[in-house]
């Protein structure tokens, strides 16, 4: 079932120069004591001294999908809004002219939103570092889900297309992820991005209490110009760019509100009013600090 073979990882270490332009970056702050480094040209936002590829399995294991805090309370409880995300990105892309066909998913986790695309007509493959959430989507899901993070693993075979949603920010060696990513396109093929934007009015609001400067989970905050351009760099041109339709469980919405509520002296009354909250209620996402980018392979 594997269709990637494991490859050694990086033995150079990196420094604090922009994984995205190479240019020399500075410290903006601090959070949870990791510096975040800001880029003096092309701005891209980045934890400096990436973790060892070890840091994906400590990151992501089983608390990760069930304890809670920045993760999820119950991951698989919220099958039904991830199948209903992938079906909307699958008819998003039928809109623009791009029919099914093969895909590779990034960051799987239990195949949910690979699901929704496959009844949208895809066929799908899937990489996930959690090997509990891979071993789901194969056993109960029957999809070929293979364990790893992308950075470890060398494609030899070609996508259609290669989806990398909510995992690009994570990615603890962004140019490798990205090169294996490009192998792993057919020319003309596309590559499907949802990420976080640091430019969106609630991050530039929040500043450094925006909910996604949460390091060492997150490494990577992205704007669509330094993601446009890092695409560019692997061969690829922007065709669309939109902000998703996304909801997420009251149970989701209270676990993730807890945390950072929690972090501040003045939180723990609202904290315990979420309480109120039915678990099983879907709740639109509220902010606009999400947005989708669509990519093409160039040809030649």
């Amino acid at each position: 079932m594997q269709f990637l073979t494991p490859i050694a990882p990086p033995t150079t270490a990196r420094g604090t120069p922009c994984p995205v332009c190479q240019q020399p970056s500075r410290l903006l702050f601090r959070k949870y004591d990791y510096a975040i480094q800001g880029c003096t040209v092309c701005t891209h936002r980045f934890m400096p001294h990436p973790p060892e590829p070890e840091h994906v399995t400590q990151v992501y294991d089983d608390r990760y999908f069930c304890g809670g805090e920045a993760g999820y309370p119950d991951y698989l409880a919220e099958a039904k809004l991830l199948r209903r995300h992938g079906r909307r990105y699958g008819r998003m892309l039928q809109h623009r002219g791009i029919r099914p066909g093969t895909l590779l998913d990034v960051g799987a986790a239990a195949g949910f939103v690979l699901q929704g695309f496959e009844e949208m007509g895809w066929r799908g493959q899937g990489i996930e570092p959690n090997d509990r959430m891979a071993e789901y989507g194969r056993s109960q899901l029957q999809l070929p889900i293979q364990t790893g993070p992308l950075e470890s693993l060398e494609p030899h075979a070609q996508f259609d297309l290669v989806t990398m949603i909510q995992v690009v920010a994570h990615f603890y060696d962004l140019r490798r992820a990205f090169q294996i990513a490009s192998d792993a396109t057919k020319p003309g093929g596309h590559w499907l991005i949802e990420t976080w934007n640091r430019n969106s009015l609630t991050a530039r609001l929040l500043g450094p209490g925006w909910h996604e400067y949460s390091p060492p989970s997150v490494l990577h905050w992205f704007a669509p110009q330094d993601l446009a351009l890092l695409a560019q760099q692997f061969g690829f041109e922007g065709i669309a760019r939109g902000r998703p339709i996304k909801r997420i469980s009251g149970a989701h919405a209270k676990s993730l509100l807890r945390y950072k509520l929690l972090e501040s002296p003045w939180g723990k009354l609202p904290a315990k009013l979420l309480n109120w909250v039915p678990d099983g209620l879907e709740i639109p996402y509220p902010a606009e600090d999400l947005f989708w980018a669509l990519y093409r392979k160039k040809s030649a």
